[in-house]
């Protein structure tokens, strides 16, 4: 697998008007835990062994206090548009005149402000009550999607109803990796539909002239060989990583072969007769994260595979019903997270996307690389401008990508790592919360204001 770009650098400009923004999340950045009420992170991080060094969401980086001071550090990069989650558990406790004011102050430097209703942040109250396994989950959601569309509504053009389903379900409720920490297949399961379902019924509660999506980490798997078993290997890894979501979204159906798949752990009888219709909405945009492709094959003897996903360790699998599929490194480069750097696997997922959703425009809703804490990142340039170069032949190629956020704005809480990975193209010293620039976020301004991907 080749980290080189298949289009050359010089000369590679974007279309007038593509838009390049910045990515992040609110438990990852806020801070100010007291100003909202408890998500299951907090409990997450307050459970022993869960969280790298025992690190909290309390402060994160303080931009709950300091916010004002970023949205200048973006105007100062050229951005033209902003990806940021709102925090439930914040607007629950009466904290939307946050965002209110987050989001004049964007569009008063004319940053495009693009709105993520829910970057796994639950509720504790209905995580306790049960959770996303639970259909009621989907009806608050769509409640609260309710009540930040009142507020935003009239200024918001951009809205993400969910980021990264296939996360909250199956790192939260299958390998425990994530809040809120339960092992259960079954209910990964049910949870992967109701937050579904909650994507098709927070699009019905969001303002009719706004162009609503998703971010879907969707994964580019490949074969470890050619053999008719990693064949399968990869349609099973296919199934739970991909078209268990674009099945509804995209063809109003889920996939035959999951529901076979998986008919041992559940019959599947929470999907009720017309979910899949609401599910299955026009929509305005799909959002694609890519950081890493998969490379799977099957097992030996169909014994339990290797756990080497990339998304981290545990005892229990964030596969159900994938018994049999083993995962593997590629060789290679890889990130401080120990994923592979193989930029061809966004250009296939960008494709892909065209063809499968003709005439649904394309996001890259987040792609970027944790490394050091150097100011001088030129490992992280050369992921981007590798990554870039992609986007760039799949708009060659036909694909409609009309935008990139980069993950991420600034260094952050990095979920089950803690403090301990650094995704930002800004540095954050943890200590203090002063924020740096780094060498990358200078040449993605350059980038932002030409247009022209050039070797830095």
């Amino acid at each position: 697998m080749t980290t080189v770009p298949s289009v050359p650098m010089e000369g590679v400009r974007f279309p007038e008007g593509f838009l390049w923004g910045t990515a992040t999340a609110a438990f990852q950045i806020e801070g100010a835990a007291g100003l909202r009420g408890p998500s299951i992170w907090d409990t997450f991080c307050a459970t022993p062994g869960k969280v790298y060094g025992g690190h909290t969401g309390e402060v994160a980086v303080d931009h709950h206090r300091l916010w004002r001071e970023d949205v200048r550090l973006m105007a100062g990069l050229g951005l033209g548009a902003y990806r940021f989650s709102v925090s439930w558990p914040r607007v629950l406790a009466g904290g939307i005149g946050f965002y209110d004011a987050l989001v004049d102050e964007l569009l008063s430097y004319g940053i495009k402000p693009c709105v993520t209703l829910y970057h796994w942040d639950l509720p504790q109250e209905l995580e306790s009550a049960g959770g996303w396994p639970e259909r009621e989950t989907a009806y608050a959601f769509a409640e609260y999607a309710s009540l930040v569309s009142a507020a935003l509504g009239d200024r918001v053009e951009l809205w993400t109803t969910l980021n990264e389903p296939w996360c909250s379900a199956f790192l939260g409720y299958a390998s425990g990796v994530h809040a809120p920490g339960r092992t259960s297949p079954a209910d990964s399961l049910r949870a992967a539909h109701h937050l579904n379902l909650a994507h098709g019924l927070a699009a019905a509660a969001l303002p009719a002239s706004a162009r609503t999506g998703i971010a879907l980490n969707l994964s580019a798997v490949r074969p470890l060989t050619g053999s008719a078993a990693d064949a399968d290997a990869v349609r099973r890894i296919d199934a739970l990583a991909n078209r268990i979501f674009t099945g509804p979204l995209l063809h109003g159906a889920y996939p035959q072969d999951l529901l076979a798949d998986t008919a041992a752990l559940t019959d599947w009888s929470f999907v009720r007769p017309g979910d899949e219709a609401l599910i299955h909405r026009p929509l305005g945009f799909l959002g694609v994260n890519y950081y890493t492709p998969a490379l799977v094959s099957a097992a030996p003897d169909g014994a339990p595979g290797p756990r080497e996903d990339g998304h981290g360790g545990g005892e229990h699998s964030p596969w159900p019903g994938a018994e049999g599929v083993a995962f593997h490194q590629p060789p290679g480069e890889r990130t401080d997270m120990g994923w592979s750097v193989d930029p061809t696997g966004l250009y296939d997922l960008l494709t892909h996307c065209a063809r499968e959703a003709p005439g649904v425009p394309l996001l890259v809703t987040e792609n970027g690389a944790a490394y050091g804490p150097a100011l001088h990142d030129p490992a992280r340039i050369g992921y981007l401008e590798a990554h870039l170069a992609e986007v760039h032949r799949a708009l060659a190629d036909g694909a409609p990508v009309e935008g990139y956020f980069l993950w991420s704005l600034m260094d952050n809480f990095e979920w089950s790592y803690g403090y301990g990975k650094r995704f930002g193209i800004v540095h954050v010293d943890y200590e203090t919360q002063t924020r740096t620039p780094r060498s990358s976020a200078h040449w993605y301004a350059r980038l932002a204001k030409s247009g022209f991907l050039s070797r830095s």
